[in-house]
């Protein structure tokens, strides 16, 4: 059972089989960010992590019109007023949206089904695998109301040119990134005609993803994610390490011997586990 505090009006959570699906769900406002979400998002990101159950993560909107359009702007604080704000907190405190700054190793997919601006980039740009539907678009307004795009906007750097990533942080609302050029540049992973199909193709790509052992899909999301952020010697050192990890595991022997037998795989989705 998932503990309904999880959701809110403004974000729901829920279980699909072994797929867990965070909705933004405040249409009416373009599906921002939830007001005071980190705490929301940290809680929904553990769940992820430490639940079992849980195979793989979806983040998608409501509607037809949004993806996400980031925080919202009105409510931001930074503490200069003499009110509490985001001022004198630690990044990893104050930023928690993405599963990327949660480290969550589970795979997760982005179902995109409209525009994608600001603090929506965190759930884009950190997710595994993009799947977006030809009316959505990208864009990034923070310098059009006086804020610095900096750690959204560096994750686009990984997924984007670097030029394309400048030009969307730079040059703000009047800059719009089609869907279709997105996935040409390598933003959006999966391409589909209307949002009506986003959410079921990446339902589907996750339950493809969900049927091969969970240690294993964890370990080589941290080997590749790692590879980012490291040199090619450090990096490869580091994938080493994590293969070797997974040979004391018992989906490490269960995987050749399903094969041979010719059946389906009987994982163990518990990654401390030891054959």
């Amino acid at each position: 059972m998932i503990d309904p505090a999880l959701s809110s009006e403004s974000l729901t959570f829920e279980l699909r089989g072994e797929i867990a699906l965070l909705t933004l769900a405040r249409p009416e406002a373009g599906n921002p960010l939830p007001p005071g979400g980190v705490e929301q998002f940290r809680a929904i990101w553990d769940e992820v992590k430490t639940n079992a159950a849980i195979r793989a993560a979806v983040v998608t909107g409501t509607g037809e019109r949004h993806f996400c359009t980031g925080a919202d702007v009105s409510a931001l604080r930074t503490g200069g007023d003499g009110k509490p704000g985001l001022q004198n907190v630690p990044m990893d405190q104050a930023v928690r949206a993405s599963p990327y700054q949660n480290r969550v190793m589970k795979p997760v997919i982005a179902a995109v089904n409209g525009l994608v601006n600001g603090g929506g980039h965190h759930l884009v740009a950190d997710a595994d695998i993009v799947v977006a539907s030809r009316n959505a678009a990208f864009m990034d307004t923070h310098v059009n109301v006086g804020q610095v795009g900096a750690i959204e906007n560096i994750g686009l750097t990984k997924r984007l040119p670097l030029g394309t990533a400048l030009r969307m942080t730079l040059q703000g609302k009047s800059f719009r990134l089609t869907a279709d050029r997105a996935w040409q540049l390598g933003y959006v992973d999966e391409l589909v005609e209307t949002p009506a199909e986003v959410l079921p193709k990446a339902m589907e790509i996750a339950r493809e993803i969900a049927k091969n052992s969970p240690q294993a899909v964890a370990l080589s999301k941290q080997a590749i994610w790692n590879s980012l952020e490291t040199g090619y010697t450090p990096a490869c050192e580091l994938g080493w390490s994590l293969i070797r990890n997974q040979w004391s595991h018992p989906d490490f022997e269960e995987g050749p011997k399903a094969f041979a037998e010719k059946r389906e795989p009987q994982w163990n989705p518990d990654p401390n586990a030891r054959r």
